[in-house]
């Protein structure tokens, strides 16, 4: 063992992106019935005035019974899936976010994406830049570099692509480890120490604008990692936040040389939804051209904006928040709600 890792994990939550590419699998084209199922779903759910909020949707105004494949995936395979063909294109922004919320809700509940509690949030530039005090990465065109969500797992829907660039990208982070493992079991144990994160203004008063945590963690058997490579370097602007070691820069260095290595490289198309596990793959998005003069249906402009709706979700079932992680800004909801569904487990038992 080497700083509490097991040996090297072969499930299917370890993956190489180039073989994955090649083979297949990951994805799902929704068939005509499906879509039109959604339709008529996201119709109904819309109120007498067609206004409904997505907020007052449950899972039966949705039944969709490709969502329990998703779920499953997400939870006990490769850790991700992608649905393509949603019907986007004959939905106004409204209706489309009820139509993620319908979906979200047979996959899991919603979390807090933000300090002001918000549920539902649109990625797109914003037209502000990181050096703008706490903007954050997803309000901007940069690229992100790779990194996790918050919340058991992360739901994605492509509303419009960008005109140029903004490709995504995902990889296993189980595969990540291995490889770290195998090539520098000194980085990997330095990996399983705690490291300072920039809360990017996400803290309540009177708290640390920073956190600690672990970036892999090994819990109930599995791998839970929390990474932010762009959070960790401006998290050295802070006061309390000790500089980094020559030792860690260069175990960061390798995670991301080994990040770009395996991952699986992809563009969202127009209807794409990508679900992922945010404990067990890391993913990325490429910089894209200023496109934040655009609006939700200007579909065949060559200045679209990019535009993708997100949901943070936990999971029934999943195996928990680690202890290292309960307390984070991007797990702490999720914590508290396993505990929430195992309090009421044991009360019905």
């Amino acid at each position: 063992m080497v700083g509490g890792a097991p040996q090297p994990v072969n499930s299917p939550e370890v993956w190489n992106g180039s073989e994955l590419s090649r083979s297949g699998g990951w994805w799902t084209e929704l068939g005509s019935s499906q879509v039109e199922e959604l339709k008529r779903a996201t119709a109904s759910s819309s109120g007498a005035n067609g206004d409904a909020p997505p907020f007052s949707i449950t899972r039966e105004d949705f039944p969709l019974p490709v969502t329990a494949e998703v779920q499953h995936e997400v939870r006990s395979g490769r850790s991700m899936r992608l649905l393509r063909g949603l019907p986007v294109a004959d939905l106004d922004a409204a209706g489309a976010a009820r139509m993620l919320w319908g979906i979200g809700s047979h996959i899991g509940a919603a979390e807090a994406q933000d300090a002001s509690g918000s549920l539902l949030h649109e990625v797109r530039d914003t037209g502000r830049d990181l050096d703008e005090g706490n903007v954050r990465y997803y309000q901007t065109n940069r690229a992100i570099g790779f990194h996790n969500d918050g919340a058991d797992a992360f739901m994605l829907l492509c509303i419009n692509p960008a005109a140029a660039g903004g490709e995504s990208r995902m990889v296993s982070a189980t595969a990540v480890f291995n490889e770290l493992l195998r090539r520098a079991p000194d980085a990997a144990a330095l990996l399983q120490q705690p490291f300072y994160f920039d809360l990017r203004g996400q803290h309540a008063d009177g708290a640390p604008p920073y956190q600690t945590a672990p970036i892999f963690t090994f819990y109930a058997g599995r791998m839970h990692a929390l990474y932010k490579r762009g959070y960790i370097d401006s998290g050295q602007r802070l006061a309390g936040v000790p500089p980094l070691t020559p030792e860690q820069v260069a175990a960061l260095d390798l995670l991301d040389e080994l990040c770009d290595e395996l991952a699986l490289d992809f563009a969202l198309k127009r209807g794409d939804l990508l679900v992922g596990n945010n404990y067990l793959v890391l993913h990325d998005r490429r910089a894209f051209p200023d496109g934040h003069g655009g609006t939700h249906s200007d579909a065949t402009s060559p200045l679209r904006s990019r535009l993708m709706l997100r949901l943070w979700l936990s999971i029934p079932g999943g195996h928990g928040v680690p202890p290292a992680l309960a307390d984070t800004r991007e797990f702490r909801h999720s914590h508290a709600r396993h505990l929430q569904w195992g309090a009421g487990e044991a009360a019905g038992s």
